[in-house]
């Protein structure tokens, strides 16, 4: 069955602008064109458009899309396979939350008993599956599923005010990199508190702590760009900048470091 940009939009749920939008970066084309220049649209650009909208649910940008879906080697039955099981990843972060607010819920009206520890668990396997998603194959081919399972569970296991405190001082070196940024200095007193500080950090969830496997995962916020994005997020260089501030703070080589 074929379809018009109106037609499809109201099959699919968006605006005709956003198909048009689509056309004129090459994301969705039409099959063709009708005699009076109709975007006309096929089972094809259907599929295609289904797989577009599950990537922007999962909250991919457009440009990686186009990437995605545009690459001649793209898989879809693959795609859907990966996009169920994100899926069903979300759904169970949203079930240990809906969970924890009833639970608490329970509590405040005196019909139950919730332990401290139990008021922060939805939000910290929310934590550890959102970081799993987005950096876990990198960090699990770094440092092994023995050690991230081990973090994994160091954070699971955390009390309240342990976790607190986690996200406290998760805050603090984001805001002390951005004052240290401003001064330009790695090796001055902000840059080197940053880096005790994100020494901090780490321990909360490392299961133990080296000045390698430090200096390593600095590297990685440089070499990774989504690492890098999100810690550029405190200024531009943000994650070259703490890169070097830990290599100074760990004193090690930085040739060994930077792979030269």
């Amino acid at each position: 069955m074929e379809y018009t940009v109106q037609k499809l939009a109201q099959l699919a749920g968006v605006s005709t602008r956003t198909l048009r939008y689509y056309d004129e970066i090459g994301l969705l084309e039409p099959a063709r064109k009708n005699s009076a220049g109709y975007r006309i649209y096929g089972g094809k650009e259907i599929d295609k458009l289904q797989q577009i909208l599950f990537y922007r649910e999962l909250g991919l940008d457009l440009d990686n899309i186009k990437n995605i879906v545009n690459d001649p080697a793209f898989d879809g039955p693959a795609a859907l396979r990966s996009h169920r099981k994100k899926l069903l990843e979300r759904r169970r972060q949203l079930d240990l939350l809906i969970n924890n607010v009833e639970t608490t819920i329970s509590a405040a009206e005196g019909e139950s008993k919730m332990a401290d520890n139990e008021k922060f668990e939805g939000f910290k396997q929310k934590l550890i599956d959102d970081n799993e998603q987005h950096y876990g194959k990198e960090i699990r081919e770094k440092y092994g599923d023995d050690t991230v399972d081990k973090s994994n569970a160091k954070m699971l296991n955390m009390s309240s005010e342990k976790y607190e405190e986690f996200r406290r001082l998760e805050q603090e070196v984001r805001d002390t990199l951005a004052e240290a940024c401003e001064m330009g200095d790695p090796a001055g007193e902000l840059g080197q508190k940053t880096a005790a500080l994100h020494k901090e950090w780490l321990s909360f969830t490392w299961p133990a702590y080296s000045k390698e496997a430090h200096a390593g995962l600095a590297q990685m916020y440089v070499d990774d760009e989504r690492f890098a994005a999100y810690y550029d997020k405190a200024c531009a260089g943000a994650a070259q900048f703490l890169r070097d501030a830990i290599v100074i703070y760990t004193a090690v080589e930085p040739d060994s470091v930077y792979g030269k």
